[in-house]
């Protein structure tokens, strides 16, 4: 696994927030009103940080994000 630096580091302060928000329980579209961006976006967004980190799943994701400290 990369160090905690980079993981943050390869990844944009919105792919970011998304973590933050999958982490928090919300869907494509809970994060799409939250944002005011589209649902397509955020797929398009969980799409990149799953290309990303090479995750392949949404527990990955949560366990990655904990391990990283990128959720508070």
């Amino acid at each position: 696994m990369k160090p905690k630096s980079n993981i943050a580091s390869i990844l944009s302060n919105r792919e970011l927030e998304i973590i933050q928000l999958i982490t928090q329980e919300y869907n494509n579209q809970d994060i799409a009103t939250h944002l005011d961006i589209s649902k397509r976006t955020v797929e398009t967004h969980r799409k990149n940080i799953f290309k990303k980190t090479k995750v392949k799943s949404i527990v990955g994701l949560v366990v990655l994000a904990l391990k990283n400290d990128l959720v508070p």
